[in-house]
């Protein structure tokens, strides 16, 4: 735009000086473009404010995965006696490995550790074999491919996968535990597959006195919640913004910048240029935004953060973590405690009565005169 803008300012710094006519033929009244400019803002303002939305809504639905995970990581550790040390320990490596799985599945991109199966470097003892797990988007249309071949002539989805294979020794694989690995990456939707397992791990918890129905579902009851977040992470990643508004809104703006030289050349010269520059970068800054964070799973959001996090509060040192749950025995009270003979106040200030021939009557007064003067009456 800006050399455009440039081209049409010297053009009309020439015929200005050649023919005259012809260049005020070239500049034409600023009306049409102030009256497209509200239209032309609310397209922009309304593509930018729809895009912040799904970008707070996404921030909020990892919030509540942290949350989630924190509530059931302490839940479990309640109820460890009644659970078990083993099963409580598989449960949050499960709920440490989740977050990883959900990122790999919305933001395919990002996994680096994917490697093709004919790579030289693949080492059999500790590589993972799996497909990948992505969720497709409105307009893949790969996705929509397979799936219609799968609909009308029955060809299997899998086989036209590729697999590949990851070190077992990384994160997320290494949470987790035993033969749910293997059985994990063979599964194509994975972060449902661990909420699945935990709900069965939970579910599988005898009755016991301090263990009923009603701590059994509060504890699956934080499985169901995680789940809905994988639904809820589809629907921002899978559900872009259409393609006819988004393309309407890019070429308003494109003849709109086109024209303005030519409104503004005749008032500014060549300085129409600059200006039409930083115009331009402003508008299309502007439709940038609402195109980088309408999906905020792509880089805008740092999901490898958020998950490490998870991990972190979830597999904390048990050492440490234990002291949270171990309560102080309430101290006795001070009698039981401190003989009667160390009471300053039963030795001092309220000694013993006497045992000599005083009358009982004046017993009372005898006491309060000790108190006052520390000696008693002759």
């Amino acid at each position: 735009m800006a050399m455009w803008s440039s081209i049409v300012s010297f053009i009309h710094r020439m015929l200005l000086k050649k023919n005259p006519a012809l260049a005020g033929h070239m500049s034409i009244p600023t009306a049409p473009h102030s009256l497209m400019v509200s239209a032309l803002g609310l397209l922009l303002v309304f593509r930018t404010n729809s895009a912040y939305q799904r970008f707070a809504e996404g921030r909020k639905i990892w919030e509540q995965i942290s949350s989630t995970a924190r509530d059931l990581s302490r839940m479990a550790k309640l109820y460890e006696v009644e659970i078990g040390t083993d099963k409580r320990r598989r449960v949050q490596r499960l709920l440490a490995a989740f977050p990883y799985l959900l990122r790999y599945r919305i933001r395919p991109k990002s996994v680096k550790s994917f490697k093709k199966i004919a790579d030289p470097g693949r080492d059999p003892e500790h590589s993972l074999l799996l497909y990948q797990d992505v969720a497709a988007t409105d307009n893949d249309i790969e996705a929509a491919t397979v799936a219609t071949e799968e609909e009308t002539i029955g060809k299997s989805r899998r086989r036209q996968r590729e697999l590949y294979w990851v070190d077992s020794r990384t994160l997320p694989w290494r949470l987790l535990p035993g033969k749910a690995m293997k059985a994990c990456a063979r599964v194509q939707n994975r972060p449902l597959w661990v909420c699945d397992r935990m709900a069965k791990e939970l579910a599988s918890v005898p009755d016991g006195p301090n263990f009923t129905n009603r701590e059994r579902l509060h504890l699956v009851g934080h499985c169901d919640k995680l789940s809905r977040t994988i639904g809820a992470c589809e629907r921002i990643h899978q559900t872009v913004v259409p393609l006819n508004y988004a393309r309407h809104a890019l070429r308003s703006l494109t003849i709109w910048l086109l024209a303005l030289p030519f409104a503004l050349v005749r008032d500014l010269g060549l300085m129409t240029g600059p200006i039409v520059c930083v115009v331009s970068w402003m508008l299309f800054g502007v439709y940038e935004i609402g195109t980088k964070i309408e999906d905020p799973f792509q880089g805008t959001l740092r999901l490898s953060i958020l998950c490490d996090q998870v991990r972190r509060d979830v597999l904390a040192d048990e050492l440490i973590r234990d002291t949270a749950f171990k309560l102080d025995r309430p101290r006795k009270e001070a009698e039981e405690d401190v003989p009667e003979e160390d009471d300053y106040e039963a030795s001092e200030l309220i000694p013993k009565p006497a045992t000599d021939t005083a009358d009982d009557s004046d017993t009372p007064f005898l006491f309060k005169l000790v108190g006052l003067n520390g000696l008693p009456m002759e």
